[in-house]
């Protein structure tokens, strides 16, 4: 079982996938941050689907285009006002110099069709149909943004840009009839791009064809263009295996308009340059799987060298964030990891799709996959963004807008309808008309002296008008003067008033300002007091994390000693015991073989005083007769004052330690050899079998065992191992051994006689040294008793037969 943060069946459609993963990296880059978007998978698992998408329905690039311009769209700049540069840098150009290019451009003899007029290619064309028009919720109106896009592909650990114009297909070549490639002298082949790093440690290849885009179509048209030429090959897992890493980047320039909100500000500090990359990686393959021979073969196998370092790579910084570890990651051992080092290091958020087949081929792979890419789900690396200050008004855009149209306005009113003009001079004509009107000056008779006293009558009268008009405006004019020197002198307190707040602002801002520098300087001397100090901190954290380890380290090493330590104790206390116990057993034995011997020895010498006593003491001539044997079984001879440690019956041995009402099982084994001894067991009331039963245990009370083996002088020795039946728990019988008796045989010619006195009568001394020897060795019966410190082993001498 694996964990992820989203899993999607197989019945997800690309809206919710993109809604989900690729929706926050889009809006991101409008605000300005870095994005990486790659898939991951097995060979034929759906990565380029997830990515492209397919007719009718399109995938996470065309998604993510489609929203870029929704969102940009009415606040795009004007074609090459923003200019990329050869070191991964932007500059801003004013409208002037963009329309200057714009012409210089389209004076090439490269025919372009108009964006509104540009026919798609019936290939993509329902890919790019997004009907839900989705658009990012953040963006600011201030800025004018430009797109352009570029799309390498990374084969062999070598890149190439799939954008560059080639003479012909450089991917795939030309072939004749003879199957082997056209020697063309026009024919160049690809060159692969070398990677650098710019001013802000961020890698980028040179040399890479970046395409200013103004619509999804003409980005996706771009892309198009790129992905025929992408390699591709036909394997035994998929018909149309991508053999490299494609990396399609999408840049994203923004600027802030002027004051004005007219003009792009042209500073090139305020540009604001993020990226998103979306990257479809080969698929790792097993070329026993795939059957892949020659190029194949290789592809494969840098497929697989360039995926085993990207999870090197993952691994080493989960290491050194999980154990705090200052290990190297080896990005530079593929074109890969390399290329997106600065997003590894926080320079942008990382998305990683894992694309899994259900094939029950594909499972042992398919676990290798999802263990990697839940791994990767522990790795959280994040560097600030400094985002610059621009310091002017939000709304500008919108308020030079609402000014030309407001002026666009008043330009249609003044150049309105001629019936304006008539309007306007209605007043002068009106106050004309006030006038009284003019006679007829006109004289027809010598004698007509009414018309001209009429005229003087009206001319006098507008006269007198005229002299109240000047005389009322004459008035007006004292009037106005008037209000002005009030004005006047009402302005100048106020600005006396006003020059005087101003002198107390002054003051309290130079104040202010001192008390700004003084601030500043102290805040430096914070600074490099709280930066001295980060240096200490990190200084004794490392040494805390060295001594830490160092405690650990031997915190675990006294632990292995003191687990050896008592492991050999223990072993030791062993041991001891064991010899101990080894030596006590030892030592009883010895003591009770000296016992014994000691014992034996002052028995012989009794035996030895007596008949030398009675040699002594009888006459010569009245010497007894040798006693036969018949006569020494029917009468035994009285004991030696030594006792014998365990008594033994001459004929019935077992008849001593048991009563008479007790049954015995007589176990013989079918491989008992019978023995010509006088001494022979017999065992009163007994069953004898030949193998113990639980039917013949039950009857009886005591248990004999007849064993029989040879001595170390060849001779058979009999043990009779007795011991008492008691019933169980369980409803069966036990036997519990509690003695066992010793019948030996032994040989009389193998013994060593006694030496003679030093002039005995040959005849006599012979037969009673004969006799003694013998008797004393060999007229004993064995019997061992339970409880006793000695062995089964060990012999005790006990009275005469």
């Amino acid at each position: 079982q694996y964990s992820f943060k989203e899993v999607f069946g197989t019945l997800v459609v690309q809206k919710e996938l993109f809604d989900v993963v690729a929706k926050p990296l889009v809006e991101d880059l409008i605000r300005g941050k870095n994005g990486l978007l790659f898939t991951y998978g097995v060979t034929g698992s759906g990565k380029t689907h997830t990515m492209t998408g397919s007719p009718g329905d399109g995938g996470l690039l065309p998604r993510c285009l489609a929203m870029i311009f929704n969102s940009i769209g009415p606040f795009q700049a004007k074609r090459y006002v923003f200019k990329l540069d050869d070191k991964n840098g932007v500059d801003v150009q004013s409208e002037v110099d963009a329309l200057l290019e714009r012409q210089r451009r389209e004076a090439l003899p490269i025919p372009k069709t108009p964006a509104g007029k540009r026919q798609l290619d019936p290939e993509f064309a329902d890919m790019i149909d997004v009907q839900d028009h989705c658009k990012a919720e953040e963006v600011d109106e201030d800025n004018v943004y430009g797109v352009f896009v570029s799309y390498i592909e990374i084969y062999n650990n070598y890149i190439y840009d799939l954008l560059e114009e080639a003479p012909f297909d450089s991917i795939k070549p030309k072939w004749n009839s003879c199957n082997t490639p056209v020697r063309n002298g026009d024919f160049v082949p690809p060159q692969s791009k070398i990677l650098r790093e710019d001013q802000n440690h961020n890698m980028y290849v040179t040399g890479c064809t970046e395409v200013e885009v103004k619509s999804t179509e003409e980005a996706f048209e771009v892309f198009w263009r790129g992905q025929k030429k992408r390699r591709i090959a036909n394997t035994q897992l998929n018909r149309e295996s991508s053999r490299s890493h494609s990396v399609f980047i999408i840049k994203l320039a923004q600027a802030p308009l002027d004051a004005d909100g007219d003009n792009v500000l042209q500073e090139k500090e305020q540009i604001i340059l993020s990226q998103l990359s979306l990257v479809d990686l080969a698929g790792s393959e097993r070329t026993n799987r795939t059957k892949a021979e020659g190029n194949r073969l290789r592809e494969a196998g840098n497929i697989n060298q360039s995926l085993m370092t990207l999870r090197t790579c993952i691994e080493i910084l989960r290491e050194n964030q999980l154990y705090g570890t200052n290990k190297m990651v080896p990005y530079r051992d593929s074109k890969l990891t390399h290329l997106f080092k600065n997003y590894f290091d926080g320079e942008g958020k990382v998305r990683m799709i894992v694309c899994v087949n259900p094939k029950p081929e594909d499972y042992e792979e398919s676990l290798q996959v999802m263990r990697f890419a839940e791994m990767t789900q522990e790795v959280e690396v994040a560097r600030p963004v400094d985002r610059p200050l621009c310091g002017l008004t939000p709304g500008r855009r919108l308020r030079n807008q609402a000014f030309r149209e407001e002026l666009s306005r008043k330009l249609e009113l003044r150049g309105g309808p001629v019936g304006a003009g008539p309007e306007e001079q209605s007043a002068a004509e009106l106050f004309f008309q006030s006038f009284p009107p003019l006679p007829s000056c006109e004289l027809l008779d010598i004698n007509d002296d009414q018309t001209l006293p009429k005229l003087i009558e009206a001319l006098e009268q507008r006269h007198k008008m005229r002299q109240m008009l000047a005389e009322e405006f004459s008035k007006n004019v004292l009037a106005f003067k008037t209000m002005l020197q009030e004005f006047d002198s009402s302005v100048a307190s106020k600005e006396n008033y006003i020059q005087g707040k101003l002198t107390e602002k002054e003051k309290t801002i130079t104040g202010q300002r001192a008390e700004l520098e003084r601030l500043e300087k102290k805040i430096k001397t914070l600074e490099y007091k709280i930066e001295i100090l980060e240096k200490t901190a990190t200084i004794y954290e490392e040494d805390k994390r060295n001594l830490q380890q160092e405690l650990e380290s031997k915190s675990q090493k006294l632990q292995r000693q003191a687990s050896d330590k008592r492991r050999l104790e223990a072993r030791l206390q062993g041991m001891v015991a064991e010899t101990s116990l080894k030596w006590e057993k030892e030592c009883e034995r010895r003591v009770a073989a000296k016992q014994l011997e000691m014992q034996n020895k002052l028995w012989v010498k009794d035996e030895k005083l007596k008949q030398l006593k009675a040699i002594v003491t009888e006459p010569r001539a009245e010497r007894p007769e040798r006693p036969s044997r018949e006569r020494d079984r029917e009468k035994p001879l009285p004991r030696s004052v030594s006792p014998s440690p365990a008594p033994s019956a001459p004929a019935a041995p077992l008849q001593h330690s048991r009563s008479a009402g007790e049954r015995w099982v007589d176990h013989r084994p079918p491989s008992h050899v019978p023995t010509e001894t006088l001494l022979q067991p017999r065992v009163p009331r007994a069953i004898t079998v030949g193998a113990p039963s639980e039917r013949a245990l039950a009857r009886c009370d005591r248990y004999l065992l007849t064993h029989q083996e040879l001595a170390s002088d060849g001779e058979i020795q009999t043990k009779l191992i007795k011991g008492d039946v008691f019933k169980t728990r369980g409803g069966g019988q036990a036997v519990q051994f509690t003695d066992i008796e010793t019948l030996k045989q032994e040989s009389p010619t193998g013994r060593k006689r006694r030496s003679s006195p030093p002039n005995p009568d040959p005849a006599g001394d012979t037969a009673d040294s004969e006799w003694t020897d013998v008797e004393t060795r060999c007229s004993v019966a064995v019997e061992m008793r339970a409880g006793s410190a000695l062995g089964p082993g060990f012999q005790h001498h006990a009275q005469p037969k």
